[in-house]
């Protein structure tokens, strides 16, 4: 399965000549560049976890027929890693992107519109373990007040269907917030995929003039969560929606959605342009698990955006706020918890972000593979954790510490 993975990337992505573009910063390297790169790509692919983890199938003949030498050690791994130029990575990322997208293998969702959501997640924190990349905060535990070190990255996604695709990361850096490092991530995103997205969606923490200013500069739409960090714009939305009826009401099978639409709003007066509210009233129904009930769940959702309703009408403003949530429950949350993408392979700051960006990589090669690949009756059948072990299977199987007959 591993075999046919790659083979299917090769022929597909250029995955080879993706991976022979990848330098890093040695003079005269004794173990390729290359060799490195698609270890560590296919630690992501097969779901490792490790780099013990993957020293252990060095046995196996398969890596000698795919790489034509020895696996290299797991310190040679780390150490080689922190030396990898992380833009070369990047390049590779693109001309996935640019294949996938020739290959009419990415669509935009109902309404019509591709989207870039941005959020950060913070993937490592220590009390004893220090870098140089290394953020700081002050933690009050039952020993007093202590020191603890962490990461923390600005990711970007491009919702796209029948898969989300994982563009780029960007490190937060000491002294600057989430908001600071998202933009230095949407220049370069900007720059690399200039028609890879039409609006960019993110949290409550965006509602900021220095992120709409930024988009609006490009000639792109933003669309952000509106809470209390805009009070103007706030107040004056909850004053005229006070006695209004709402514009359009959707039935929907667990429950129903009332959406108030608004727009021409000049009260943020940090942002040049009249902006546009949607909220979104909703109620769901879930029938608990445990003790079979139907629970009632009310929600009020709010939305500000330079989305004009021709464009966008209110169902897709709310559907695009809604999709937000695919880079936590798609990203952070698939990555994290099967991908081992918060594992610190290498305590070092620069180790760390290409880790993050071959892991990128492994999670678009392998959706791309899935989705394209695999016929429909294998999708339906198996899930993508079946698929990832039958990957792993293809290292294990022929490094078995035992003979497979008695003496």
């Amino acid at each position: 399965m591993l075999g046919r993975l790659l083979a299917w990337a090769e022929k597909v992505v250029d995955l080879r000549r993706i991976i022979a573009a990848v330098s890093d910063r040695r003079r005269r390297p004794r173990i390729p560049t290359a060799t490195v790169v698609q270890s560590i790509l296919i630690l992501f692919l097969v779901r490792l976890g490790s780099l013990n983890a993957i020293e252990q199938t060095r046995a196996t003949f398969r890596w000698r027929q795919r790489l034509g030498r020895q696996l290299p050690s797991a310190d040679s791994l780390g150490r080689i890693a922190s030396l990898v130029d992380p833009e070369t990575l990047r390049s590779g990322n693109q001309q996935l992107y640019t294949r996938l997208k020739r290959g009419k293998a990415l669509a935009a969702t109902s309404h019509g519109l591709t989207a870039l959501a941005l959020d950060g997640h913070e993937s490592t924190c220590s009390y004893l373990r220090q870098c140089s990349g290394c953020l700081e905060r002050r933690i009050k535990t039952r020993q007093g007040y202590r020191t603890q070190y962490y990461h923390r990255f600005v990711t970007g996604m491009l919702l796209t269907k029948p898969f989300p695709l994982l563009l780029d990361i960007e490190p937060i850096k000491s002294g600057e917030d989430e908001v600071d490092a998202a933009l230095r991530l949407l220049e370069r995103l900007l720059s690399d995929y200039p028609r890879a997205f039409d609006v960019v969606v993110a949290d409550a923490l965006y509602t900021d003039p220095r992120f709409y200013r930024l988009v609006l500069g490009h000639h792109k739409d933003a669309l952000t969560v509106l809470k209390a960090n805009t009070p103007e714009l706030l107040a004056d939305f909850r004053s005229l929606v006070a006695n209004r009826e709402p514009a359009l009401v959707q039935e929907r099978v667990n429950g129903d959605r009332q959406i108030w639409d608004l727009t021409g709003f000049t009260s943020w007066t940090a942002v040049d342009v009249p902006v546009r509210v949607v909220r979104s009233s909703e109620v769901t129904r879930v029938r608990r698990q445990l003790d079979n009930v139907t629970e009632t769940i009310l929600s009020d959702w709010l939305w500000v955006t330079t989305l004009s309703p021709p464009r966008a009408p209110a169902a897709a403003v709310v559907e695009l706020g809604h999709d937000r949530w695919l880079i936590e429950n798609r990203g952070f949350n698939e990555t994290v918890n099967s991908w081992g993408i918060d594992h610190l392979y290498r305590h070092d700051p620069d180790a760390i972000l290409v880790f993050s960006l071959l892991c990128l990589l492994a999670y678009n090669l392998f959706h791309a593979f899935y989705f394209r690949n695999l016929n429909l009756a294998l999708q339906t059948r198996h899930t993508f954790v079946h698929i990832a072990a039958c990957l792993r299977a293809t290292l294990y199987q022929d490094s078995l510490p035992f003979p497979s007959r008695p003496p």
